[in-house]
């Protein structure tokens, strides 16, 4: 399938399915949609190309471990980016006081440093076991974990936290660990130091800093620092992903996909379908020249009212799967 012969704004024109619910009925149902293969788990595996989900796309509901996994088993997402926060809780991190955004007071500034603090300490001696009981969890659903990102990576944490980074994304069954490329190439040099010992990839993420040449440095100073494009971000910038994925596609570990309007047409997160950036075309290159890198949804257009974010992340999968010819 071309991409021309697709109409971008009808794509999603016609039945979508109710996927939520419809992966937990029983074996004998009849009338389920021929590209789900295991009854009861969920798959978003579509002609080669892993489509997958940033746990970051629910923030706006409860996220702990196990709400996490049904909301991939409700919205047909069988991979997945797991953001910190909910495994570092199952795993019986320290309780995080409520962050507020803007200035604080000296009693904020003093909880928060004692808390990070606390989280360091945690870090640098909590044992793997819960990490891989939380692996094992998701693997019996039908969900596996490719990238971790807990807020561990950055110029402040210490080696023991970052090292413990990636022996937290190896028991989870990760690949990568996932980071918003730094300013500062001493710190993506740190960093790559490190995974290499590990094994595990650095995943740069970017966002509308993104150009052709921004992870030049970073991946020049570790075989393990890599990718974690955001296509939708590129576009907003003012860029075309084609040239990009073409030349640079060996370096990518994941690549995070939304819909947003060019630079030109204002920058605006919309849904699949609505904006300048060329989902259905990177996704058939994908499956054409079968990158193994997967495709994160990340949900960041408003939610509609009388929607929710999980039936929005259903909609990008079945988006996905009709680009993908599955």
């Amino acid at each position: 399938m071309e991409s021309k012969d697709i109409s971008r704004r009808g794509f999603l024109s016609g039945s979508l399915a109710v996927l939520s619910g419809a992966l937990l009925v029983s074996d004998n149902a009849f009338g389920l949609p021929a590209y789900i293969k295991n009854l009861g788990k969920p798959n978003s595996l579509f002609n080669g190309v892993q489509v997958g989900v940033i746990s970051y796309s629910w923030r706006s509901l409860p996220s702990s471990a196990e709400q996490v996994l049904q909301y991939c088993i409700d919205s047909n997402i069988s991979a997945i980016e797991l953001m910190g926060p909910a495994a570092e809780s199952f795993a019986g991190a320290p309780e995080s006081p409520a962050f507020i955004r803007g200035n604080l007071t000296d009693q904020q500034k003093a909880e928060r440093a004692e808390y990070a603090k606390k989280m360091a300490e945690w870090r640098a001696s909590v044992s793997m076991d819960k990490f891989v009981q939380l692996r094992k969890m998701y693997k019996n659903a039908g969900v596996s974990i490719y990238g971790y990102k807990p807020n561990a990576l950055g110029p402040n944490n210490t080696d023991a936290e970052v090292d413990y980074t990636f022996r937290a994304a190896k028991a989870l069954g990760a690949n990568q660990a996932t980071v918003e490329l730094p300013t500062d190439s001493a710190q993506s040099k740190r960093l790559g130091l490190i995974a290499a010992k590990h094994k595990i990839y650095v995943g740069y993420h970017g966002h509308l800093q993104q150009t052709y040449t921004a992870w030049d440095e970073a991946i020049q100073q570790s075989k393990y620092n890599a990718m974690n494009f955001d296509m939708g971000h590129y576009v907003a910038a003012g860029h075309d992903p084609i040239p990009l994925l073409t030349d640079k596609h060996q370096h990518i570990v994941s690549m995070h996909t939304k819909d947003r309007k060019s630079k030109a047409n204002g920058g605006a997160n919309v849904p699949w379908g609505e904006g300048d950036t060329p989902i259905v075309e990177v996704l058939q290159m994908m499956r054409k020249n079968k990158y193994k890198f997967p495709a994160t949804i990340e949900l960041e257009y408003p939610v509609p009212d009388g929607s929710d974010a999980v039936k929005e992340t259903a909609k990008c999968v079945e988006y996905a799967r009709k680009a993908l010819g599955a």
